[in-house]
């Protein structure tokens, strides 16, 4: 129980830093291209967490099947390569800066961050007591 209030009143502090990171490399380029890079690092823990759900004994088969847990993770790896290479990728094709395309790369590593640590700290791991 280290867990406390505190705790996730940082934590929403700091994802609210890096949408607001996000949101200003759009407003203050004017451009909102960049947008899209906070949706993929929201986006890039889900496939995770759909997988490892899946990936569980059930009353058909009682073998652990890591083959979902795997491919989970390359799509989460996936998106999240996709999160640093599509302002990288704007900024070297000159359509929006690079001081909007390093503030949406560091919100994003912010926002993602921030998604790991409530899902590393609140997750499933300590539910081991399910009938």
């Amino acid at each position: 129980m280290g867990v406390g209030l505190k705790t996730v009143i940082f934590l929403a502090f700091v994802l609210a830093l890096g949408f607001l990171l996000v949101i200003l490399s759009c407003a203050l380029y004017h451009n909102w291209l960049p947008l899209l890079v906070a949706f993929t690092f929201v986006l890039a823990p889900l496939p995770n967490s759909i997988c490892s759900r899946c990936a569980r004994a059930d009353d058909i088969s009682p073998e652990y099947n890591s083959a979902y847990v795997d491919f989970g993770r390359f799509l989460t790896g996936s998106l999240v390569a996709a999160g640093f290479a599509f302002p990288l990728v704007l900024a070297h094709s000159q359509v929006i800066e690079s001081g909007a395309c390093w503030m949406s790369i560091s919100g994003g590593v912010l926002v993602y961050g921030t998604i790991l640590v409530y899902s590393g700290w609140f997750g499933s791991g300590g539910n081991d007591d399910e009938f």
